[in-house]
């Protein structure tokens, strides 16, 4: 039995360094597309195309006895190494005659990001942090893009600076709340204005498929060469009003990290054994456990910033504290039948989403199965 297990295992492992092999090749083949991609300004995300090639497989893998499911998993893990090796190529700049692009809060990690993008892209990238603004009338005098990307507690107190920019440069904010900025970026110039909100941190490997929310501010004309140099990169635009996105930031931000926030108090004073916690956990608590864990290794002010910048957020907190009191009260009451009710009523709610999510989920969990590593 040892010598047959060892014999296939030879055989097996002859397979995985020519799987290596063929995945060199891919890698070195896409850098190849980059530089063409890069020629050409293409986007390095090209969703027609991806969508396409997975079907294909798909079929090919399903008449020789492949699961489907395991060859779009390999490519889709392929593809994402991919586009962080499509960037090194660099992009082709859409505004070659643009004058410097000045980073407000550029040396930030964000700005770090955006500020390689723009390099990558052949821009002058220049940066303006808290002790620069003696210099900052000399750096500003000839920009051709402002971008504010600060902490949110100093976006007015930062655009409130920039009045002498030139007429015809661009001024924009990476702020994850858009009204109020918005407003005060078109009180202060009087030149093309847009608000932006990278939806991602600043680890990811590179912008595909990645959201950038777009809030129109003034001439859209003189700033829509910004947006699609974006999505050369290989970022999605959202267009919204910055009202609207607002609303949908009070529930997709503030009041997920507010609750991710007191779950974390909690446990904190719980004090349970978060090793055994882990050997026990199903996939999907492990996610939860991680994406708690992943908010308390960030930056508080930031979080802060996020939940306690508008009145809303507070409300809609509030209103939630309600809804998780009224639930609460009816546990305690043993009220099975009220929660097999009120379980109904959101299933309903959800409609169609909740299979959809299903599907998702599934797909996370089986990643999120496969990398933990049972001792």
């Amino acid at each position: 039995m040892a010598e047959q297990l060892r014999a296939l295992r030879d055989q097996i492992d002859a397979v995985d360094k020519q799987m290596v092999e063929l995945l060199s090749r891919r890698l070195a083949l896409v850098e190849q597309v980059g530089v063409v991609k890069s020629q050409h300004g293409l986007p390095i995300y090209a969703p027609d195309r991806e969508a396409a090639m997975l079907a294909s497989r798909r079929e090919e893998a399903d008449r020789q006895g492949v699961p489907p499911q395991l060859i779009e998993d390999i490519l889709r893990r392929t593809m994402r190494e991919s586009y962080s090796s499509e960037k090194d190529s660099g992009f082709k700049c859409l505004k070659p005659e643009l004058r410097s692009v000045v980073l407000i809060g550029g040396r930030g990690q964000l700005g770090t990001l955006f500020g390689r993008m723009f390099r990558l892209s052949g821009y002058e990238v220049k940066v303006i942090e808290k002790d620069d603004w003696s210099q900052a009338d000399e750096i500003l005098h000839d920009a051709g893009l402002v971008i504010v990307t600060v902490p949110i507690h100093l976006t007015l107190e930062v655009i409130g600076k920039l009045n002498k920019l030139p007429k015809d440069c661009i001024l924009a904010d990476f702020t994850s709340i858009k009204s109020k900025p918005l407003k005060a970026m078109l009180d202060v110039h009087e030149g093309p204005v847009v608000g932006l909100h990278p939806m991602f941190g600043p680890d990811v490997p590179s912008l595909a498929k990645q959201v950038v929310v777009c809030c129109d501010g003034r001439g859209a004309e003189h700033y829509q060469w910004l947006l699609e140099q974006l999505g050369i990169w290989g970022a999605s635009i959202c267009n919204i009003a910055a009202e609207d996105h607002d609303h949908g930031m009070t529930m997709i931000q503030a009041l997920r990290h507010f609750t991710t926030f007191a779950y974390g108090v909690h446990l904190s004073k719980v004090k349970p054994n978060m090793a055994q916690l882990l050997q026990l956990s199903s996939p999907i608590y492990r996610l939860e456990i991680a994406m708690v864990g992943r908010l308390f290794a960030q930056d508080p002010n930031l979080y802060g910033d996020i939940i306690l910048s508008s009145q809303e957020n507070v409300d809609m907190i509030e209103r939630f504290h309600k809804s998780f009191t009224e639930s609460v009260e009816l546990i305690k009451r043993g009220d099975k039948q009220g929660f097999i009710d009120n379980f109904g009523k959101v299933s309903e709610w959800f409609g169609d989403y909740s299979e959809q999510f299903m599907r998702e989920s599934q797909n996370l969990l089986k990643q999120a199965h496969d990398a933990i590593h049972r001792g």
